[in-house]
């Protein structure tokens, strides 16, 4: 029999470990028995030669080690994963009803699968890995998805980091339909009574941006007889709520054609409602950031600011601040009395702190009275255990 592949790490790892991070840094190993095979289960014990955790060995990647368990020890075995799996839809069971049928069953390290996303369209599920380790576990895993979950298929969906590994050495795609038949259009599904369209195959994420769900539902609530600017409107999720809400007219903005192609396809779905339809609405191509500064006699009501990540690695930090400052000051100056902003970023490597004041700078140095009127963080699918899982904040401002 193979011997069990053991690592002893640094003090400082140790620490971080018992604190329940779910990562293992390449650099804070000391001792390793032998050589790791990709995705192999590797048992962590600190100094005293005593258990500490246990996860999925990587050989090429920083992130030696995703953690699986820490604590007292305990098998990894069939039943483990059937439990851990379980465990994550428990804790969604009750909190979706059959008028919200796109939601995360299980997200990463917080829900205990390191590296590993599972989103639900309807009847389809997207798997997504981040983490070369899962890969040679695809078929028991897929296995127990289908088993505990009975999808009509599974997509699997590869950050593109792992994708010539997965490629190379277990010939899988990106896009890869890994059970049920095959996808020939994009998936629908309900959000709140409201239809969407998600590209599972190609799309961003893992084809819909379900994590926005609570904010759309609070402009939904703010949007009535507002007149609206949905900045990045990408699939125009954000309008389509605003307009359930009684907007009486909407302008989305994007960049890409494609984006606001699927955004216009996203209204079609919601037509039989009286009030969508009798929306008036109108978009735009172009940067955000260009049309903000160059059409400065528009004014709106209600002006929504959910940009793409500005700082993808910690070098970008500090430049994206200043761009989130830039934004909203854009913004304000098409923003009428009255008139309400929500201020959104999904940059992990800027604090909610960070941009909290950022958004609030800009708000005092338009010389406007204001008042914070809310700040919100994670879904409540989307849970962030751990300070490299916390990415997703917002803010929502009422000016005079």
């Amino acid at each position: 029999m193979t011997v069990r592949l053991r690592l002893r790490v640094t003090a400082t790892a140790e620490k971080a470990l018992r604190s329940g991070h779910p990562w293992l840094f390449a650099e804070s190993v000391r001792e390793q028995n032998r050589k790791g095979g990709l995705g192999e289960l590797a048992v962590i014990y600190d100094r005293d030669d005593r258990f500490l955790a246990i996860g999925l060995f990587d050989p090429q990647s920083p992130i030696r080690v995703r953690i699986l368990h820490a604590g007292a020890p305990e098998e990894i075995n069939d039943s483990w994963w059937v439990a851990r799996l379980q465990h994550a839809l428990e804790r969604r069971r009750e909190v979706f009803d059959e008028q919200t049928t796109g939601f995360r069953w299980i997200n990463g390290e917080s829900d205990g699968w390191p590296g590993l996303v599972l989103d639900r369209y309807d009847r389809t599920l997207v798997l997504k890995l981040y983490s070369a380790a899962w890969l040679a576990r695809l078929d028991s895993i897929r296995g127990g998805i289908a088993a505990q979950f009975h999808p009509e298929r599974i997509v699997l969906r590869l950050s593109r980091n792992i994708q010539e590994i997965a490629l190379l050495n277990f010939s899988l795609s990106d896009g890869t339909v890994v059970h049920g038949p095959p996808l020939q259009q994009p998936v629908l599904f309900l959000e709140s009574g409201l239809r969407f369209e998600a590209d599972v195959i190609r799309g961003q994420k893992t084809g819909f941006f379900l994590d926005q769900r609570e904010n759309r539902r609070k402009v939904q609530s703010l949007a009535r007889d507002r007149t609206v600017l949905n900045t990045f409107s990408f699939s125009g999720a954000f309008s389509v709520y605003a307009a359930r809400g009684g907007a009486r007219r909407i302008v989305d903005l994007d960049i890409s054609s494609h984006a606001l192609a699927a955004a216009q396809r996203n209204f079609a779905l919601n037509q039989s409602h009286p009030v969508i339809a009798s929306c008036e609405r109108r978009q735009i191509q172009a940067d955000a950031f260009d049309w903000l500064a160059g059409n400065l006699e528009q004014k709106f009501d209600f002006v929504i600011l959910d940009p793409p990540s500005l700082a993808k690695r910690e070098s970008e930090r500090a430049g994206a601040i200043r761009a989130y400052r830039t934004l909203t000051s854009l913004a304000l100056s098409h923003l009428c009395a009255g008139g309400l902003l929500l201020a959104a970023s999904c940059s992990a490597h800027v604090s909610a702190e960070e941009f909290f004041q950022a958004v609030c700078d800009s708000a005092l140095g338009s010389g406007r009275r204001f008042e914070v009127m809310e700040a919100t963080r994670h879904a409540v699918d989307h849970p962030a255990a751990f300070k490299e899982a916390d990415y997703l904040k917002a803010i929502y401002l009422r000016f005079d």
